[in-house]
Parts: C-alpha cells; structure tokens; sequence
C-alpha cells in the first residue's frame, strides 16, 4: 500500500511556529515523518516546540529564532538550515500580524507593519528558499497562509491592512506559481476561517461574534484544533505535484455564501 502523504526525510520549515496553527502544521507534518525547523522571533518558545516535536514524534526538530521582516536574518537562517540539514522540500509561510481598527482610524505605521510581516516577510522567505534551496533542487512545496479575509471583505472587525495584505499573498501565490512551476516548485495558499488562537479566543468567544458565527458560516461554528493539518499535509505531498496556484479556503464555508 502506498501512503500518498508520507513525508520522511522531507524537512519542513514553518514560520510562525511558535503558538497556535503554526504549532499545529508542525505537529501534523511531524506525523507524517517531516524534519521541522521552527521558525518564530521566540527563540525559547521556538526550542520548545522542536524539543516537544522530537520527543513525540522521534523527528529531527530545530527551533530557529528569525524576523521574517528583515532580509538579513532571513538569508542567514535559511543558510543555517541548509548547513543542518542540506534541503528545504516544504516551506509554510505562516507568520503574520493583524491590526484591527475602522479603516479612518488606522495609521501610517500600522498599515506599514501589516504589509511587511504578512505580505513581505511571505515573499522575503519565498525568495530565500526558492534560490537557495528548491530552485537548485528542482523540487518544492511552498504554503502560504493567507486568510478568507484575503478575498472578501468583513463588516464585523474591520481590518483593512490584514485584508489588503492577505490579498496580496493571495495573488503572490499565483505569480509564483506561475514563474517556478516548471522547476518542480508548487506554491499554494490556505485561506483560514475563523479558528481559534491565543490572538482570537477573546474576540471570537464574545456573544457578538458567536451569534455572528451562526448566521455568517454554513458550518455554524469556528474552527477546531486540527482542522487545518489535512489541508497543510495534501499540499505538502510530493504526490500534490499539479496542484500548483491553487487558493484552498478551509473556513467552514463562509467564503460560500
């Protein structure tokens, strides 16, 4: 029988993993054998989670500490990784930020970060991998995570620069898809719907937001624990091989309606 998502001696490089999804896809590549390089500003909480990885799993796990924001760290983290592990097959780009204000009110500065961590820090990593690691190889799965905020508007926490960011990384997926697809490189985005993480669990517990949740998701509820990790492990298969530019929402199907 052939295992269709098996991952062993793939290694896998997550940012943002240092709390919620981002922890979650690594535990779910893990199960599936990947070496994971957890990648977070946090150094002790990144170490924590590739410490915790090993000791379940029996996986190769490092924790890096990076600024997705800036360029140098980037590149040196990525030649870290490959003098540790001589390949990157699966990068997710998975860290990012979320100014929530009305769209008047909202500075210079806050749109600025957005734009920078979300959709320049996706692209910084994409850049780095790509030339250093996948081009070379002439193989790759890149997974972006951007949001169903990335492709519709919202009237019940206005976010603006998360929405113009996400849509950004929306359309970056599908402009390096199309410029490495012929190099064995897949790019693919996960749109999230609500689930919940140490940012959201205050927001989304709120009366205004559950009875939103029931009138606005055909599902009626937000998302569980795991319910993004079969998502991350199709797109990281090397059996996913022409599944190239696609934008996944795994949101219940709010973006449905």
């Amino acid at each position: 029988m052939k295992n269709y998502f098996d991952l062993t001696g793939r290694v896998a490089v997550i940012t943002g993993c240092s709390t919620g999804l981002g922890v979650q896809m690594a535990h779910a590549l893990a199960n599936q054998g990947a070496a994971i390089v957890a990648l977070a500003r946090r150094k002790e909480k990144v170490e924590e989670v590739a410490a915790e990885l090993t000791k379940e799993y029996g996986v190769k796990a490092v924790g890096i500490s990076c600024d997705i924001t800036d360029t140098k760290a980037v590149e040196d983290s990525v030649d870290n990784i490959l003098k540790e592990f001589g390949r990157i097959d699966v990068l997710i780009n998975n860290a990012g930020t979320g100014a929530v204000a009305p769209a008047e009110e909202i500075s210079d500065e806050q749109f600025q970060n957005e734009i920078n961590v979300d959709l320049f820090g996706t692209f910084k990593m994409s850049r780095a991998v790509a030339k250093k690691a996948m081009l070379p190889a002439n193989y790759g799965r890149i997974i972006n995570i951007a949001s169903m905020y990335g492709l519709v508007g919202n009237k019940v926490a206005p976010a603006s620069p998360y929405h113009a960011a996400k849509g950004g990384v929306v359309n970056l997926t599908r402009a390096l898809a199309s410029e490495w697809g012929d190099n064995g490189i897949t790019v693919n985005a996960i749109c999230p719907g609500y689930f919940y993480s140490p940012l959201t669990r205050e927001t989304l517990d709120s009366e205004f937001f559950q009875n939103n949740a029931k009138t606005m998701i055909p599902s009626e509820r937000y998302g569980n624990e795991g319910e993004l990790d079969t998502a991350a492990i199709f797109l990281s298969s090397p059996a996913s091989s022409y599944v190239n530019g696609v934008i996944l929402p795994v949101d219940g199907g709010y973006t449905a309606m």
